[in-house]
C-alpha cells in the first residue's frame, strides 16, 4: 500500500487548462487518465467519480474540482 499523502499543487493558468483538456478528452472517449503530480504519476480510472466542492469561510471563497476512487 501506498503511503498517505496530501497536497496542493499550483499550475500556472495555461498548464492548468491544459491539464483540464486532457482531462475532458479521457472523460469523453472512455479512457483511464494519468496525470503526474509533484513526482508521482496518477492512474486514475474510468469508473471514478467526479463532483465539484465549493467552500465560503471568512470572506475566502474556494471551488475543488474533485476526482475519487478505490485503489
Amino acid at each position: 500500500m501506498k503511503p498517505d499523502r496530501d497536497l496542493e499543487k499550483t499550475y500556472p493558468t495555461k498548464d492548468f487548462i491544459a491539464k483540464l483538456r486532457r482531462l475532458a478528452d479521457c472523460l469523453e472517449t472512455g479512457k483511464q487518465f494519468e496525470i503526474q503530480i509533484a513526482g508521482e504519476r496518477i492512474y486514475v480510472p474510468v469508473g471514478a467519480t467526479y463532483n465539484i466542492e465549493h467552500e465560503r469561510e471568512g470572506g475566502a471563497e474556494e471551488i475543488e474540482f474533485q476526482i475519487k476512487w478505490k485503489a
